[in-house]
């Protein structure tokens, strides 16, 4: 077994996995629960100085991902105080506490809940191209607490560019990303729109925006030198791996909670742990970055013919339907053969092969 803990500021998680701040987190009887699931750390959804008034329905599983209108929690500070913070720290895992939303309000909250927080999370969920409203933010909590302090970017924003204020402005990591948005669906039969916003718009979040998370925290880990918490469309073991081999520290996940429950933590942390297994890593920090090293100086544009791995072929006929250069075909034993004069080398039969008979030379 592999070691999968994770050092992160001044506390140690036992494995790299948590919640992010939303719905999967909303009181204490969920960080209970996500605790019983396995995760290394509690988030606790974000606050702010007034409770939130959220428009209804305000969540939908889409194609492809889940679009919401979900804000901050809808109860106030005070309730936080007597009835939820008390006792998720005493579940005995390290906790983040989600805050938001302007400096204003965050140095209001920042104080009253510091006895019950490892560290603090702050949501702006800006989206302009002004760095002040994230570095005000910032400024404010690392006045009002000694404790760690992270900010939550959106993925809409010059991710170096903000980054890159926010370590100057003290943050003590970031967590990237936010949902994103907007975006609009409505229901087919009556042309209603799924959110009950002003406006029927919503924010996308899920599987549909994991390879959007994987870019920004990949960019925001070249451009700063402080932890990165990644969080995005994570729902599976290889999802985190990937995230982490962009030199994420650790990894959040809110949607695949929703959709699958909270035993979704610890079945991620049970898949990062069997994947070093398998490839003989020790532990995460042997990955962690690996794909900041192998990223390419420069773009390719030499055209690789990918190998088969015979064996492994079941003659299945994906990569023969998805094959727009007729590249493709099966022969008299129903395994894939390639004619490398069509083949374009565009990548897109070995992504689309669930066997591992395609692999890129």
């Amino acid at each position: 077994m592999a070691d999968i803990s994770v050092k992160l500021f001044d506390f140690t998680l036992k494995n790299p996995v948590m919640p992010a701040a939303g719905p999967p987190i909303k009181d204490f009887k969920m960080a209970k629960k996500a605790k019983a699931g396995g995760t290394g750390a509690i988030v606790t959804k974000t606050i702010s100085t007034k409770a939130a008034e959220v428009p209804r329905p305000n969540m939908a599983q889409t194609r492809g991902g889940f679009m919401n209108t979900e804000l901050w929690s809808e109860m106030g500070p005070e309730h936080w105080l007597k009835n939820e913070y008390p006792k998720i720290k005493d579940l005995g895992l390290p906790v983040i506490v989600g805050l938001g939303y302007s400096a204003e309000q965050i140095s209001e909250l920042v104080q009253k809940i510091e006895p019950y927080a490892d560290a603090f999370e702050l949501s702006t969920h800006y989206l302009g191209s002004d760095t002040s409203p994230v570095v005000e933010s910032i400024k404010a909590a690392k006045k009002a607490t000694d404790k760690p302090v992270m900010v939550k970017l959106s993925p809409q924003i010059d991710i170096p560019k903000f980054a890159k204020a926010a370590a100057e402005a003290g943050a003590d990591g970031l967590v990237l990303i936010n949902s994103f948005g907007p975006t609009l669906d409505f229901d087919i039969d009556s042309g209603r729109p799924l959110m009950g916003s002003e406006d029927g718009y919503g924010w996308l979040s899920g599987e549909a925006i994991f390879p959007l998370a994987l870019r920004a925290v990949f960019q925001a880990v070249q451009t700063v030198d402080i932890p990165v918490l990644a969080v995005g469309g994570i729902s599976t073991g290889a999802d985190a791996v990937k995230m982490i081999m962009a030199g994420a520290q650790a990894v959040q996940t809110c949607t695949a909670a929703i959709l699958k429950g909270p035993e979704i933590y610890g079945k991620i942390a049970e898949e990062i742990d069997q994947y070093l297994e398998k490839h003989g890593y020790q532990n995460l920090d042997e990955i962690r970055g690996l794909a900041q090293k192998a990223a390419p100086e420069a773009a390719n544009y030499e055209t690789r013919v990918p190998k088969i791995k015979r064996d492994n072929c079941t003659g299945c006929g994906l990569c023969i339907i998805s094959c727009v250069y007729d590249a493709n075909y099966l022969d008299q034993e129903n395994k894939i053969v390639i004619d490398a004069e069509k083949c374009a080398g565009c990548g897109l039969c070995v992504t689309r092969c669930n066997f591992e008979a395609l692999a890129l030379a």
